[in-house]
């Protein structure tokens, strides 16, 4: 996300580097998600690059590679699994989450394979689950099954809320794009770990989008009370204002917390001239 082209020039300088925009990017905010693993494993030489750019304290929350959990199904891929655990070693603490999206036809009955799954692997990390079945969200037994599998690992169920996005008719072709691609998730509010991850999408609209995001100032503040550490990933469909959008939430919740620290300060983004 980092090189999303409505940023540009806007809220991250343009022209940039690739060794300068993920540091661009972590003026913004203080943590992303690793879509970009999911896709492909990286080089090392560009994970190196990746870390040069990153304070340690920033989370990059990296997600294991499609060929593992949609294409193997997490099983018999050892081998991307290993490229993929090396590739990442440079970020080092930053990347003390690993993610692992499921795909939606991953369901109860596939819940045995993700527990020796996560059981296999190393525990230098700690891990977070999205599955995207409606079992998990709508039968009580499936809801407690998968629990038991994370807790068993210590690892955490990250929930998408999608709720805001599908309450009202798409009014943008973005929206009209994203309902046709997200899934229809219920809101999940319940943190099995001290290391909570929610993903919640909104509507083009800012003020929607924040209006719409309030329950969860009121759940990441509680959270911070009791001693966790939540990140939370503001996205729209498209996604052209999320870095201020970020900010805002993360404002929000520091109006309800003093105590949580401010975000960094972005870059200077030069003005657009004629000459």
């Amino acid at each position: 996300m980092w090189t999303h082209a409505p940023w540009q020039g806007r809220y991250l300088p343009h022209p940039l580097g690739p060794r300068e925009r993920l540091r661009a990017y972590a003026g913004w905010c203080n943590a992303v998600e690793g879509n970009t693993t999911f896709y492909a494993t990286p080089s090392r030489s560009t994970v190196e690059s990746w870390a040069r750019q990153l304070s340690p304290g920033f989370r990059f929350l990296a997600k294991l590679p499609k060929i593992v959990t949609h294409e193997r199904r997490l099983t018999g891929a050892d081998e991307e699994l290993r490229a993929f655990l090396e590739a990442i070693e440079p970020l080092g603490a930053r990347a003390d989450t690993l993610w692992v999206q499921l795909p939606g036809t991953f369901g109860p009955n596939d819940l045995g394979g993700l527990a020796a799954f996560l059981r296999r692997l190393p525990r230098t990390y700690q891990y977070a689950v999205e599955v995207r079945h409606r079992a998990f969200f709508e039968d009580a037994r499936a809801e407690s099954y998968l629990e038991k599998v994370l807790a068993g690992v210590r690892a955490e169920w990250v929930p998408f809320d999608t709720t805001v996005l599908f309450e009202k008719p798409p009014a943008t072709d973005a929206e009209r794009e994203a309902w046709g691609r997200k899934p229809r998730m219920p809101r999940r509010m319940t943190a099995l770990t001290d290391h909570p991850i929610v993903r919640y999408i909104g509507r083009d609209d800012a003020e929607r989008t924040a209006d719409g995001w309030q329950p969860w100032v009121e759940q990441v503040a509680g959270w911070l009370r009791e001693g966790r550490s939540p990140t939370v990933f503001i996205h729209t469909p498209d996604n052209a204002e999320v870095l201020p959008l970020a900010r805002r939430f993360h404002d929000d919740v520091r109006a309800r917390v003093p105590d949580v620290e401010p975000l960094p300060e972005p870059m200077p983004v030069e003005p657009l001239t004629l000459f």
